[in-house]
C-alpha cells in the first residue's frame, strides 16, 4: 500500500469521504488520491516523492507557478509581523487600491474569505440594490456551495453525478432561475415570465466549471443589453478567469463591464481569500455604509494579502506578461489539438489563454448538456495513463487545465509526448 492508499484510509475514517472537496476524492477516475507534499514551479511531488509536471495550480491561482520567490518573500515578511489581527491593517486598503485600479468596473471592494463568500454577499448586494429576489444562473456554472447556487451546478456537483445538494430546502433556491449558457433566448424567457422580479444574472463570463465554455459572439453583450432593459444587475462571477485572461481578467478580455464582480483565491496567490466589488452606488450599500449586512472576522487577513499584493503587482507592472503567456498556451493548445487529430478519437478542444480542456465527445461543447456527452470513462482511462507519466491533470472530465508562467517549453513538450503515447495506448 502506497503512502497516498495509507493516507487515504486513515482520512476516510476522520473526515468524510477521506477528503475536504469532493473533487480531490479522484472518485470519477476511480483512483486513490494522491496526497501531495510540496510544490515548486510547474512541478508537485505528492508523499511517495513522485514528481509531476502540474496543470491544476491549486485550480488556477498559480498564474506564476508554485512557491514563486516574490510571493514568498511576501508572506514570509508579513507571517512575522502577526497572522491575523481581526482588525484593519493597511495592506487591505492597499489591496482594495490595486484592485479598483486594474478593473475598471470595480470602484469599491470588500474582502471575503473564498468565492463562494464573494458569490453569497455579491447577491445580497444585488438583492438590496434592487428591491427584487429572484436570480438568474446558467446550467453547468458553479459559484460556490451557498444554498441558492447549488442549482444544476457544474465542476464538482457535474462529477458526483448530483443535480442540487441535500440539505438544501426548496424555499433557499425557490428565487434561483435557471438558464442555458449561450442561449439569450432562454435568458429572455425567464425576465419575460418574471417581470420585475429579477435582481441580477449571475455568470461565469468563461464557464470554468464545465469544463471550458468559450462564450459564443454576442452572448455576454446580449446579457449586458438584457440586463439594462429590465433594469437588472449583472454579475461576473470572475472567481476563475479573474486576473487570469488579463489584467482586468475576463470582462476586459471581452471588453464587458459586469455591475458586480466576484474574485477568488488568485488575489491571494492560492491562500484562502476572495472578494466582491463593482459601482460605487451599489457597493455603497454594504455594512456598515448602507443597510445590505455582510461581514467576516478572518476578511482582508494580513498574511493574505501580502501574498496577493505581490502577485498582482507584479502582474500589473509586467505588461509584456499575458501577452506571453497566452502565446505559449495558444501554441501548445494547437499542437495538443493536432495529436488528438491524429489520434482520431472523438473530441473537442476548447480553450482560451492560459485554460483549456479536453472533451471526450463529438459533438462541439458550448454548455453543460454538451459537455455531459462526454465518455467519462475514456476520460478516466487518459486520465490515469497520463498521471502515470508525470502529469496532473484535473481528476474531473468537467474541470480546466491551468498553464501559469512557469511552465517552460521543456515541460509542456513533454506533456504533449506524454498525450501522444497515450492516444496510442489507448487506442491499441
Amino acid at each position: 500500500m502506497t503512502g497516498s492508499e495509507k493516507l487515504f484510509q486513515r482520512a476516510k475514517t476522520c473526515i468524510p469521504g477521506g477528503v475536504n472537496s469532493p473533487v480531490r476524492a479522484f472518485a470519477s477516475v476511480g483512483m486513490t488520491p494522491r496526497f501531495i507534499k510540496k510544490a515548486i514551479g510547474d512541478r508537485i511531488w505528492d508523499v511517495e516523492g513522485n514528481e509531476y509536471i502540474d496543470y491544476i495550480g491549486s485550480w488556477g491561482p498559480m498564474l506564476l507557478g508554485h512557491s514563486n520567490p516574490i510571493v514568498l518573500e511576501a508572506v514570509e515578511r508579513a507571517a512575522r509581523e502577526g497572522l491575523s489581527f481581526g482588525a484593519a491593517t493597511e495592506r487591505e486598503v492597499q489591496m482594495a487600491e490595486l484592485i479598483c485600479d486594474m478593473v475598471s468596473s470595480v470602484e469599491m471592494i470588500r474582502m471575503v474569505n473564498s468565492g463562494t463568500e464573494a458569490v453569497m454577499s455579491a447577491i445580497r448586494a444585488a438583492r438590496g440594490y434592487t428591491g427584487k429576489d429572484k436570480i438568474i444562473k446558467f446550467s453547468g456554472c458553479y459559484h460556490g456551495h451557498s444554498d441558492a447556487m447549488l442549482v444544476k451546478a457544474g465542476s464538482g456537483v457535474m462529477t458526483q453525478g448530483i443535480p442540487g445538494s441535500a440539505g438544501v430546502p426548496a424555499g433557499c433556491t425557490k428565487d434561483t432561475l435557471t438558464a442555458v449558457y449561450n442561449d439569450l433566448d432562454s435568458v429572455r424567457l425567464l425576465f419575460e415570465s418574471n417581470r420585475d422580479e429579477i435582481a441580477a444574472v449571475i455568470v461565469e463570463p468563461v464557464g470554468a466549471n464545465m469544463g471550458v465554455v468559450l462564450p459564443t459572439d454576442g452572448f455576454l453583450e446580449g446579457l449586458r443589453r438584457i440586463c439594462d432593459e429590465n433594469e437588472a444587475l449583472l454579475i461576473f462571477d470572475e472567481v476563475i478567469t479573474g486576473f487570469r485572461l488579463a489584467p482586468d481578467g475576463a470582462q476586459g478580455y471581452y471588453g464587458i463591464q459586469p455591475d458586480l464582480t466576484t474574485f477568488g483565491k488568485i488575489i491571494g496567490a492560492g491562500m484562502p481569500v476572495g472578494a466582491y466589488g463593482g459601482k460605487r452606488e451599489i457597493m455603497s450599500m454594504v455594512a456598515p455604509s448602507g443597510p445590505v449586512y455582510q461581514a467576516g472576522t478572518l476578511s482582508g487577513n494580513p498574511v493574505a494579502m501580502a501574498a496577493g499584493l505581490a502577485q498582482l503587482s507584479y502582474l500589473k507592472n509586467d505588461t509584456d506578461f499575458y501577452d506571453k503567456l497566452n502565446r505559449k498556451c495558444d501554441k501548445f493548445f494547437k499542437s495538443l489539438k493536432a495529436i488528438f487529430e491524429k489520434a482520431d478519437i472523438p473530441f473537442c478542444l476548447n480553450h482560451v489563454g492560459s485554460l483549456g480542456c479536453v472533451f471526450f465527445t463529438d459533438k462541439d461543447v458550448y454548455n453543460d448538456a454538451e459537455a455531459h456527452t462526454c465518455d467519462t470513462a475514456k476520460y478516466a482511462s487518459y486520465f490515469k495513463k497520463m498521471l502515470e507519466r508525470g502529469i496532473y491533470l484535473a481528476p474531473s472530465q468537467f474541470e480546466a487545465m491551468f498553464i501559469s508562467q512557469a511552465h517552460t517549453e521543456e515541460d509542456l513538450q513533454t506533456t504533449l509526448r506524454a498525450v501522444e503515447h497515450t492516444l496510442t495506448e489507448m487506442n491499441a
